[in-house]
This record gives structure tokens, sequence and C-alpha cells, in this order.
């Protein structure tokens, strides 16, 4: 079995595990749910958002693919792209079986944790999200090469997972649905462990973080 099939599996696995089991309750800060969230609930804002979130490291992980040859590099960024295009499938597949839109007009990103985005100046250059790269800086890992662009991507990406990790955190502590709460527990565990992992890649490279 591939790593891909396997990834698969276990998606379709915890949508059953879902759609079987009763919602559970583990927190004095999160109210009873419904049988199935409402569109403006923490469940589904973290659906939503993280699934955008998730969208832009998958497509900077392609990108980066594509700009070296340096197998270490291209390694992390396959396993990003694998992980997060799969968790961002349960997500959306999530929303579907709620019947809740993918996209709630007029709501800004992150409301459900009572950060309201980016508030009257909108969206920074196309970032929606805290820790989410600007057109500018996706522009730039385009045109990069080589060790350019693996520095770049760590660097991005580590401020991508920085931002991913605190929107995880939230909803470990306000979503009411027991299997999204353990996505995103695992949301924080993995990328807690890759922003690590991305600092040494970055150290070997001559480089660090940029925050």
């Amino acid at each position: 079995m591939t790593r891909t099939h396997g990834a698969s599996i276990a998606a379709v696995v915890l949508a059953l595990l879902f759609a079987g089991g009763a919602v559970t309750i583990a927190s004095a800060e999160r109210e009873e749910a419904p049988v199935f969230p409402v569109s403006g609930s923490a469940d589904a804002g973290f659906a939503r958002d993280m699934a955008v979130h998730h969208q832009q490291a998958v497509e900077m992980s392609f990108i980066v693919r594509d700009r070296t040859d340096d197998e270490e590099a291209r390694r992390l960024a396959y396993d990003i792209a694998n992980t997060q295009a799969n968790q961002r499938g349960m997500m959306l597949g999530w929303l579907d079986l709620w019947g809740l839109p993918k996209v709630e007009s007029g709501t800004e990103p992150m409301t459900w944790m009572g950060m309201g985005g980016h508030g009257d100046s909108g969206p920074l250059d196309g970032a929606l999200m805290p820790g989410m790269a600007t057109k500018t800086e996706l522009d730039r890992l385009r045109k990069a090469d080589g060790r350019e662009a693996e520095i770049l991507y760590l660097q991005l990406m580590t401020d991508h997972h920085e931002g991913g990790v605190h929107m995880a955190r939230g909803c470990v502590e306000k979503c009411s649905v027991e299997i999204e709460r353990n996505l995103a527990q695992g949301i924080v565990d993995a990328q807690v462990s890759e922003i690590a992992l991305m600092a040494d890649l970055l150290k070997a490279r001559g480089a660090e973080p940029r925050t």
C-alpha cells in the first residue's frame, strides 16, 4: 500500500466514524452542539478557513517542487502537500455532510475565533489569514530557483504553519465535533514538529525563520 493510498483510506475511515458517531463535548467553553453544526459555529468556521489555509500550503509546495532539485526539500514539500490536501478534502466533505456552504458570504475569516480577519483594511496583498503568504511573496517563490527557492519556501511555510497552529488550537478549544477537534489537535502536533524540522533545514542553508 502506498502512502497516498493509506492517507485516502484513513480519510474515508474518519468520515465513516463521524457519520456513525455521536457529537461529544469535552470542554466547559463549548456549548452542546446540535446533530450537525450550524453555519456560524466554530466547527463550520474552522473547516472553511483551514481548507483555504491548507490550499495555499499545497500550492506553495507544488511551486517549490518545480524550483529545486534538492531531494530533502522536495520530500518535505511532497509530505506537506499530500497531508494537507487530504485534510482539506475531509473538511470540505464535512461541510457537505452538514449541508453548509463552503464559502459564507459577508463573514470574514477567523470570525469564529473572535478575530474578524483583517478588519476594514481587507486582506493584506491577498493574505486572507495570519501566516498566509502574500501575492508578492508567492510571485517571488515562483521566480526563485535552487537554494533561494528552498529558503524562501521554508520561511514562508514556517509562517504558514504558525498561523495554522494558532487556528487549530482555536478549534481544539471551541469546536464541538469530536472528530474535528481530534483532527485539529493532530494538525497542531504535526505542524509544531515540522516547524522545528524547517528551522533545522534553514540553519543547514545558512538562514533562519523570519520570525
